[in-house]
C-alpha cells in the first residue's frame, strides 16, 4: 500500500510537470544534480562486509549504520530544502508540490542509476519514504509560498522561520512513523518499539539532515543557487566521516563474528550455533523494545556467548550446554566473560556473557533473552525436540531459568518469521 501511494505519488508529479512545464528551470535543475549527487555518495553496507543476516537466522542481525535511517543524508537535506524553498534571490519561485516531487524522483533516479548498476542503490522501502515524506512537506509549505493574503505572510513574512520549524517537526514525526510501518510490514516487528527507533534516530542524523534542509532553503532563499555548495560542503565532511566510523564498526563486527566462530572450527558447538542464537536473540530484543545501542551489545554477547567452551578439556556434546549441571553452565558462562574482558570489547558484552547462566530474577534483560534463545537453538538443533516440544521444555522452566516474557517474545519472533528451528550452519 504504501509504495503504492510513493508510484502513484511519483507518477502524478512527472506527470503534471511534463504536462505543464518546469517553473524556474536553473533553480529546478540545481537541486536535481544536488539529490543526484546525494544519491551518489550514499552511503550503506559495503558488498562482502558480513552485515547481512546469516542463513537460518530469520531476522537481521547486523547494526545499524551511524547514518541510521537516512543513508543519503545530503540528498534527503537537497529534496527537503526545495519543498521548503519560497524564493530564490529574493524573487519567489513559484514552483509547487507537483514538480517538487517530479525533481526529487527523477534525481534521485539520476543518481541511483550507477550504484543500481554495482548493485547497492536505494531500497524500494526508501525510495518511497523519500518521495512520501517530501511530498508532505511540499503539500504543507508550497501553499503558503505561493498563496496569497495571511497565506503569504506565513510563507514568507515574519514566522517564515517558526513555520519551518513547525513544518520540519511535522515531517520529521511523519517520516518516523513511515519508517515504522514500512519496517513493520517488512519484519512484523512491535510497532511501539519500532516507533521508538526511528524517532531516536530523529536525534541522530534526522535532526542534521531537517537543520541542514532548513538552512538551504533560507540560505538560497537569501543569496540565490550559490549558498548551495556553501552549505553542503560541511555536509559532505561529516558524511565521509560517518562513513569511515562505519567501516571501523564493520571491520570490528566482522572481528567479533570470527572469534565466534572459533567454537564451531574447533567442534565445541555446531556449525552457526553462535550465528543464529545472535541473530534470533537480535529479533526478539527488538520485539521486547531494546534500543539499537542495547541490540548491539545484545548481538556481540549472543555471538561471543559460548567462547567460554574453548576452555573445557572435553567439549559438551554438541555443544549443548542447555543439558549442563547449572554449576557447570555457571562456570563456563564465567569463563567466558573473562575470554571477552580481554578482546577489547565493551564491558557491557562481558557482563552478559557472564550472567547468562544465572538465575533470570538476577540476570538483565540481555542476558535473559541470550540464556532463552541458546537454550532453543541446543534443544531444536540436537534433533531431541521439535521447535514446539523446545518452547514448551523453555515454559516449563519460567519458575527458575527463563523469564516469562522472553519466552514468549521468542515463541511470537518464531511464529511470525516462520521459523521451525535452526537452519544449516
Amino acid at each position: 500500500m504504501t509504495h503504492t501511494l510513493a508510484a502513484a505519488l511519483a507518477a502524478g508529479g512527472l506527470g503534471w510537470t511534463l504536462w505543464h512545464g518546469l517553473a524556474d528551470p536553473g533553480v529546478a535543475l540545481a537541486f536535481g544534480l544536488l539529490v543526484a549527487a546525494g544519491e551518489l555518495v550514499r552511503g550503506g553496507p559495503r558488498p562482502g562486509t558480513g552485515t547481512g543476516p546469516p542463513p537460518g537466522a530469520g531476522a537481521p542481525a547486523g547494526p545499524v549504520e551511524p547514518w541510521g535511517r537516512e543513508p543519503a543524508p545530503l540528498g534527503a537535506a537537497a529534496a527537503l530544502a526545495y519543498a521548503l524553498l519560497g524564493e530564490c534571490a529574493g524573487r519567489p519561485t513559484g514552483h509547487g508540490t507537483a514538480q517538487v516531487v517530479a525533481v526529487v524522483v527523477a534525481g534521485v533516479l539520476a543518481g541511483s542509476v550507477p550504484r543500481v548498476a554495482r548493485g547497492h542503490g536505494p531500497t524500494a522501502d526508501q525510495a518511497a519514504r523519500r518521495v512520501l515524506t517530501v511530498g508532505c512537506a511540499a503539500a504543507c509549505f508550497q501553499p503558503l509560498a505561493d498563496g496569497s493574503g495571511w497565506a503569504r505572510g506565513l510563507g514568507q513574512g515574519p514566522y517564515h522561520a517558526l513555520v519551518l520549524l513547525l513544518l520540519l517537526a511535522l515531517t520529521g514525526l511523519a517520516d518516523a512513523a513511515l519508517g515504522a510501518l514500512l519496517l513493520r510490514a517488512r519484519t512484523g516487528g512491535p510497532r511501539r518499539s519500532l516507533l521508538r527507533a526511528e524517532l531516536r534516530g530523529l536525534l541522530g542524523i534526522g535532526s542534521a539532515v531537517c537543520a541542514t534542509g532548513a538552512v538551504l532553503a533560507l540560505a538560497v532563499a537569501v543569496a540565490g543557487l550559490w549558498a548551495l555548495p556553501v552549505v553542503c560542503v560541511p555536509l559532505l565532511f561529516t558524511q565521509r566521516s560517518l562513513r569511515r566510523y562505519a567501516a571501523v564498526r564493520a571491520t570490528y563486527r566482522e572481528t567479533i563474528a570470527s572469534l565466534a566462530r572459533a567454537t564451531d572450527v574447533a567442534g565445541y558447538t555446531r556449525p552457526g550455533h553462535a550465528h543464529r542464537v545472535a541473530a534470533l536473540s537480535r529479533a526478539v530484543g527488538r520485539e521486547l523494545g531494546l534500543s539499537e545501542p542495547d541490540l548491539t551489545v545484545l548481538e556481540y554477547a549472543a555471538l561471543m556467548h559460548d567462547i567460554g567452551q574453548l576452555s573445557l578439556v572435553d567439549p559438551v556434546p554438541e555443544g549443548a550446554t542447555v543439558r549442563l549441571p547449572a554449576a557447570e553452565q555457571r562456570r563456563i558462562a564465567l569463563l567466558g566473560g573473562a575470554v571477552v574482558r580481554r578482546t577489547g570489547v565493551p564491558a557491557a558484552v562481558a557482563a552478559v556473557v557472564e550472567r547468562q547462566a544465572d538465575p533470570f530474577r538476577e540476570q538483565p534483560l540481555p542476558a535473559r533473552i541470550v540464556r532463552a534463545v541458546n537454550a532453543y537453538d541446543d534443544l531444536v538443533g540436537a534433533g531431541a525436540e521439535e521447535a514446539p516440544g523446545a518452547l514448551e521444555r523453555l515454559r516449563l522452566g519460567t519458575a527458575r531459568d527463563y523469564h516469562p516474557a522472553v519466552v514468549e517474545s521468542l515463541a511470537r519472533v518464531l511464529a511470525r518469521d516462520g521459523v521451525a528451528g535452526p537452519g544449516p550452519g
